[in-house]
């Protein structure tokens, strides 16, 4: 009689393939698996001050039309050649969208956009484009919203963030210190830094914690800590934008405190852009001349941009191609001038 007590606000349950199952059908090449692993251990040592090149994650805000974030990781891959002496390019392949109530969750619980919900041609949309954009030579960066999706596609990834909404969750920080990639953690979405450098902290130790195998078996992991980790500041709704010297610094004395690595990524958009994509060239301008005044803690910089610039409604009808549905993003003609600017000062010029 259980179904009087069980599941009352469950209408149907759908089978869901295992990551085994995925990776078989979309398999990631041997120079696939090198590129991961080079750059990882390119940004780990990026992270460990022996390498003196700039991290730039840049793309789309969130990924809804795999052909058009495949065209902008061809061009931005042609556009930035070239800049490999100084900077170290991540394309950002994000496929989960946190909502601060309800809307659109991205590529991989809705991928034709229209409410049906089929996971399963989400996930095998999101390993393709990854392997994809890995065949042009190009590392990605994605977001770790659900815990379980990462056994889908994590070894196409060479970086990870734990979003501003999550980064006071107790299991994405025991994700993050399981995960095999460097991790960058966000303030919370209020600017309380405080939030992200606890997650940092708590993700250096060792966490058992349940999840899925790959073979879609329920497991519990031991994790030995990650210390990778480091801090993303993103500005916020309470506290405004955190990208000037100051509050630069006022963070890495935050994290000095707790004996944790200084390392911060400044993300030029969300809070930080007062969610104004073109207040992204201010907020690089900025860092640019943190960088230049010696602070070297600075190790790079995350940027919303696309094919065209702005953003659209999705649900308005006929889609514009290689625009965002979700936050505006910079053009990708206006994001090349801030590449070059990135270039120069990494350069010492």
């Amino acid at each position: 009689m259980t179904n009087f007590i069980e599941d009352l606000h469950i209408t149907r349950i759908h089978p869901l393939l295992s990551p085994a199952v995925l990776a078989e059908e979309i398999p990631a090449t041997t120079e696939d698996l090198k590129l991961v692993a080079s750059t990882r251990k390119q940004l780990e040592s990026i992270l460990d001050s022996q390498d003196s090149r700039l991290l730039v994650i840049a793309g789309p805000c969130s990924i809804h039309d795999p052909e058009a974030a495949l065209d902008y990781a061809t061009q931005i891959k042609a556009k930035t050649r070239g800049m490999e002496d100084r900077l170290i390019l991540i394309m950002r392949v994000y496929f989960e969208k946190p909502r601060t109530v309800v809307g659109w969750k991205g590529l991989i619980s809705d991928p034709d956009l229209d409410g049906s919900f089929d996971i399963n041609k989400g996930l095998r949309s999101a390993r393709r484009l990854l392997r994809d954009v890995s065949e042009l030579g190009i590392p990605a960066g994605t977001e770790f919203l659900d815990t379980t999706f990462g056994q889908y596609y994590a070894d196409l990834v060479s970086w990870a963030a734990i979003g501003a909404r999550t980064s006071e969750s107790q299991i994405h920080r025991e994700l993050a210190s399981g995960l095999s990639m460097p991790v960058g953690i966000k303030n919370r979405t209020d600017g309380d830094v405080q939030v992200a450098v606890d997650a940092i902290r708590a993700a250096t130790y060792k966490h058992l914690f349940p999840s899925l195998t790959k073979e879609g078996v329920p497991a519990i992991f031991e994790t030995k800590g990650n210390r990778y980790c480091h801090l993303v500041l993103r500005g916020g709704d309470r506290t405004g934008p955190n990208y000037d010297e100051k509050a630069v610094l006022d963070a890495v004395r935050l994290l000095a405190r707790y004996e944790m690595p200084t390392n911060v990524i400044v993300d030029c958009s969300h809070g930080n852009s007062k969610k104004d994509p073109r207040n992204q060239k201010e907020v690089v301008r900025s860092v640019a001349a943190s960088i230049k005044n010696g602070v070297s803690e600075i190790k790079g910089v995350m940027l919303e941009s696309n094919l065209v610039g702005g953003r659209q409604e999705y649900a308005s009808g006929e889609l514009r191609y290689g625009q965002s549905i979700t936050d505006g993003c910079l053009s990708l003609e206006e994001t090349m001038p801030l590449f070059e600017q990135l270039y120069d000062v990494a350069a010492g010029i």
